[in-house]
């Protein structure tokens, strides 16, 4: 069973939270109709979704789908594959080889696709309220869009999966020295007229390299160690829970919530398992069989997993009415 909490998550160990194209050419933000997908009314509240590292814009067509759905406005930011390649500007730098790197203007090209969704965002909803939905490497990407971008009618930040502190004293900075930056910059939930909300994944945790555990927990758990410093905490395969969640954001913690949508599944078919207290043991049985005999993988956006955290967004009262019936 999926469950979601908002208590803080710490790990013994981790540093707790403080307060292809082969021919480029240029992108369009991806967009979903608002208020229903044959509504001509504007819909009263956007959401931005900013793209993580390595991720394409169209890694999040199934997210977008389901969003629209419920009545909101979508807007992806024009993000591709080989853009991510971009970032190797910042190698030239001295203060990259000396870890104390600051984000711009590496990461200039990221913010301004984000700029550009945020102003489609504004034409289409006529300046609703928006929410920047942020995963991975977007949610510190996103923070220092808030910084030094106009954000005006941005009032809701939600993160999928995000490293939000920078890894403990002696653990090498794998961003070298970005979000420490960030976190210096904009510690915890900085614009007190935002409301932020961070959600993690517990879908596996790691194992020290040479001790006790299976291979895939080994590689996890040696994942972990650079982010919060602990090979044995609980994360979502990629980053750990205590690094995914800021001090006074509304925090919300996945069960069995993986991390990425690439090779993730929407979990439909597992929903269409009933389970009650007359068949517990056969219900189990029929789940695992679903699931073709393994653990599903299932990710923030996959259709099961959900409702565990998409209020957050903000979603108006239409939007909820939407959801309930596609949910029926």
């Amino acid at each position: 069973m999926v469950q979601a909490t908002h208590a803080s998550c710490t790990a013994a160990g981790c540093r707790p939270a403080p307060c292809r194209q082969q021919r480029q050419r240029r992108l369009r933000p991806c967009a979903a109709a608002g208020a229903g997908p044959d509504s001509g009314t504007p819909a009263t509240r956007s959401v931005v979704v900013l793209p993580g590292l390595g991720n394409n814009s169209k890694d999040y067509a199934g997210l977008v789908e389901q969003l629209q759905q419920r009545g909101l406005h979508v807007e992806v930011a024009p993000v591709n594959r080989l853009d991510w390649g971009r970032n190797a500007s910042g190698l030239r730098y001295r203060e990259y080889w000396a870890g104390t790197l600051q984000p711009r203007p590496t990461v200039d090209w990221y913010l301004q696709r984000v700029g550009q969704a945020v102003e489609a965002a504004k034409r289409a909803t006529d300046g609703a309220p928006m929410t920047l939905l942020a995963h991975s490497a977007g949610g510190w990407l996103g923070r220092l869009f808030l910084l030094d971008f106009d954000r005006t009618g941005i009032d809701r930040f939600v993160s999928l999966g995000s490293p939000m502190l920078p890894p403990p004293e002696g653990v090498i900075d794998q961003t070298r020295g970005i979000l420490t930056w960030i976190m210096d910059a904009t510690p915890g939930c900085y614009h007190s007229d935002v409301q932020y909300t961070t959600v993690a994944g517990r879908f596996i945790q790691g194992a020290p390299l040479l001790g006790p555990g299976s291979w895939q927990q080994r590689v996890v758990g040696a994942g972990y160690k650079q982010v919060c410093g602990e090979a044995t905490a609980w994360g979502d395969g990629v980053v750990p829970v205590p690094s995914a969640h800021m001090e006074g954001a509304q925090q919300i913690t996945v069960e069995g919530c993986y991390h990425s949508p690439l090779g993730a599944e929407d979990g439909r078919a597992l929903e269409s398992v009933q389970l009650s207290s007359d068949d517990g043991e056969a219900a189990a049985v029929a789940a695992v069989e679903a699931g073709a005999g393994r653990k599903p993988r299932l990710w923030y956006g996959s259709h099961s997993l959900l409702d565990e955290w998409v209020d957050a967004l903000g979603q108006p009262a239409a939007a909820s009415e939407a959801a309930a019936s596609v949910r029926r």
